[in-house]
């Protein structure tokens, strides 16, 4: 499923030709996806103009000057794709429709933006503006990772008593919002942290030091426009770069890049997902 990177990486391709155009025409293909989609919504689409574009954890965010917010989850397989409109040097003609593209809009502007989703996992729903982060699916969001709210104090204090093991506390979206497998297993590696460490366990000066970590990482892969492992694509269809600097994540086996260090990369599974660690030096 698209973390926060790679949903970054789409917020900021939409941009361009989304924020402060029009949605000239809306076209909804199919009742819903993981839910079923708000009633008339290619209605209320039409004809709205949007006012901003912002990311909440791994969910895109569109204000619309009809004081509604459109929300956009990519679930597991979700594209979000931009053709026809000027991006860079590039035009991107209007492909030929294809049978997962669920949801269209026409932007003033000339641009086309297809919602493609092959599992049908991802979700739209349009929302009041005024009350949008109280929506049934952001209200127990925690803070952002890389915005003022998310600091030592905070995370020192969220893991403090906690039996869990560390890796699921820190996927855990009430703790801090947008983090998944494949980022917490890098951070924890560049943190020397041992995964199944009880989250309770990690001393405050380790805790501390995991917050600047945690923004390096995800600073690095929105830089390289998120990880591509399987159906992340940005806006213009292209792969994301960061699975190219991964350390750990599927890495199992090849020897451990931290300097000094003569381990080699092992995988577990916890609560059912891969964890990629080094034994040697995560304590």
């Amino acid at each position: 499923m698209p973390e926060l990177p790679e949903v970054e990486t789409v917020r900021r391709g939409l941009l361009p030709a989304m924020e402060g155009r029009v949605i000239e025409r809306a076209e909804v293909r199919r009742p819903g996806l993981r839910f079923p989609f708000p009633e008339r919504m290619a209605e209320r689409l039409a004809g709205a103009r949007v006012t901003g574009l912002r990311r909440r954890s791994k969910y895109i965010l569109a204000d619309l000057s009809t004081g509604e917010t459109l929300l956009i989850h990519l679930g597991m397989s979700g594209r979000v794709l931009v053709s026809g409109a000027m991006l860079g040097e590039f035009h991107h003609p209007h492909p030929a429709p294809e049978r997962h593209d669920h949801v269209v809009l026409d932007m003033e502007g000339g641009a086309r933006i297809t919602f493609n989703d092959a599992r049908r996992f991802g979700a739209m729903d349009l929302v009041a503006t005024e009350s949008a982060e109280e929506h049934r699916l952001l209200h127990e969001i925690g803070p952002e990772p890389l915005g003022n709210g998310f600091d030592e104090t905070h995370l020192i204090a969220r893991l403090a008593g906690r039996n869990t093991p560390v890796k699921a506390a820190l996927m855990d979206q009430r703790l801090v919002a947008g983090l998944g497998n494949i980022y917490v297993c890098e951070v924890l590696h560049r943190a020397g942290i041992d995964p199944r460490r009880k989250a309770g366990r990690i001393a405050a000066r380790r805790a501390a030091a995991l917050v600047p970590i945690i923004r390096e990482v995800l600073a690095e892969a929105i830089e390289a426009g998120g990880s591509s492992l399987r159906d992340h694509r940005r806006t213009d269809g292209e792969l994301g770069y960061f699975q190219h600097a991964f350390r750990v994540y599927d890495r199992e086996g090849t020897p451990c890049p931290t300097p000094g260090c003569t381990g080699t990369i092992a995988r577990i599974v916890q609560a059912g997902r891969s964890t990629f660690f080094c034994p040697r030096c995560q304590r």
